[in-house]
């Protein structure tokens, strides 16, 4: 598909010490100490009042949630995750709904600004919604905050930050940036010679190499080699001849160059397109996100600078049968919205998470549906099966992983891809876990 706009190339994220849930503790024990006030407020006037909004009390009560990501940004943007989870209400609701109950998902733009993800975060508590599904920001501190005071769970989540995998109020489905970073390491330890990694001089670009290295130490492979890049320019013909010159310094290996420059990747592509005849031997590499399906369309396909490529993500290919049915809820309930790419990981991501969603509730049978009831099965050990999109999914004390200060990671999974003849395609059938080389790094 054509028209979606860019997104970021991933960056992985601050590592911080791990938070004390005390605040998480405290918010959940305030929100009860007002549902029973509430309570206690109806039996006295023995009528008159409802549901909390979002709550889904009887069994045919809606269950009402939100979705937020970037749109119509100068920077990041992912309009398919929002156009997605409308998509999959429109479906569950043609077919009955969810238990019966009717789901009702509200969306906002979060515009990659910290204000407007504290506003989303608001406007959840304030319809009282009994999730955040399936959404995107990079501002995690602005909208967990709220959503913990509400105890209102976040499912879901990019994993573009390190709080979606801190707040005990976070529920992720994948291992987010640092899992591709690490995962990259690991794919380009064996076929890859001198590595390269073009990144900017920051507290975010100074993290990149920790966790590629740790996954170059998994094979026969020294460090990576370090180059800065400033991520505002206007062009790289000199980075990209230094690069490429350094990554093609052992003639008998082949070099690989990671470009990691945020949203200048595509420009230091540009002049890597331009200089690649001199360094033919030389393989680009990255995250899935930062090259995708489109991107590599739009560069030439297999004859762009992309041919080659070595990837890692989170799940399965793009054509991969596991991604049937979401493929099948496209065509029926988003044919021609070009907002929904089925290869983009914002709205795959988007579709687990609904998925875990949608066994919440069902295994909430006709009993209420509150963010207090959903936050309680997510943590009283339910396992969640995704159709091998993901292994199963499990979030209590026992299953979380914990690696580098990430309690709430649970999904230390990736894939490695390549793209073969203008297309990725799956180098290595199976996940491959990179929990070990992310507890080393």
């Amino acid at each position: 598909m054509t028209g979606r706009p860019r997104t970021r190339s991933f960056l992985p994220v601050r590592i911080r010490p791990v938070r004390s849930t005390a605040r998480g503790t405290r918010s959940r024990g305030k929100s009860f100490a007002l549902s029973a006030g509430a309570l206690a407020a109806c039996a006295s006037l023995a009528a008159g009042c409802g549901v909390v909004p979002g709550t889904s009390g009887a069994s045919d009560d809606p269950v009402t949630v939100m979705t937020w990501a970037p749109e119509k940004t100068a920077a990041t943007n992912e309009p398919g995750m929002p156009a997605m989870a409308k998509a999959y209400a429109r479906w569950i609701n043609s077919h009955g709904g969810i238990n019966g109950r009717k789901l009702n998902v509200l969306t906002c733009n979060e515009k990659n600004d910290t204000v407007a993800a504290a506003k989303c975060a608001r406007r959840a508590v304030d319809a009282g919604v009994v999730a955040v599904v399936g959404s995107y920001s990079q501002h995690g501190r602005s909208f967990l905050a709220p959503l913990e005071a509400a105890g209102i769970p976040y499912i879901g989540g990019y994993g573009v930050t390190d709080d979606e995998f801190t707040s005990p109020l976070s529920y992720p489905v994948n291992g987010g940036q640092p899992a591709l970073m690490a995962g990259l390491g690991e794919q380009l330890a064996k076929p890859c010679g001198p590595v390269v990694l073009v990144r900017p001089d920051s507290v975010v670009g100074d993290l990149m190499p920790v966790l590629l290295n740790a996954g170059l130490r998994t094979g026969p492979h020294a460090a990576s080699i370090d180059q800065l890049a400033a991520e505002d320019a206007t062009q790289y013909s000199e980075q990209t001849r230094n690069a490429l010159k350094r990554a093609s310094s052992d003639p008998t290996r082949m070099g690989c160059l990671v470009p990691s420059l945020g949203d200048r990747t595509d420009t230091f592509m540009d002049s890597v397109r331009r200089a690649r005849e001199d360094y033919p031997e030389v393989r680009t590499a990255g995250v899935l996100g930062s090259i995708d399906q489109p991107l590599i369309d739009a560069s030439g396909g297999k004859s762009g600078p992309y041919e080659g490529a070595y990837v890692t993500g989170w799940y399965p290919v793009e054509n991969d049968k596991r991604w049937n049915t979401m493929n099948k809820v496209i065509r029926e309930q988003a044919f021609g919205d070009n907002r929904i790419d089925p290869a983009d990981p914002g709205v795959q991501t988007t579709w687990i998470a609904y998925t875990v969603l949608k066994s919440v509730v069902e295994k909430l049978g006709d009993g209420e549906v509150s963010a207090r009831t959903v936050r309680r099965t997510l943590d009283g050990g339910m396992k969640v099966t995704t159709g091998g999109l993901t292994p199963p999914l499990s979030w209590p004390f026992d299953d979380l992983a914990a690696p580098g200060g990430f309690p709430r990671l649970v999904n230390a999974n990736v894939t490695f891809q390549v793209v073969r003849e203008g297309r990725l395609v799956a180098a290595r059938q199976g996940f491959v876990s990179v929990l070990k080389t992310l507890e080393d790094a």
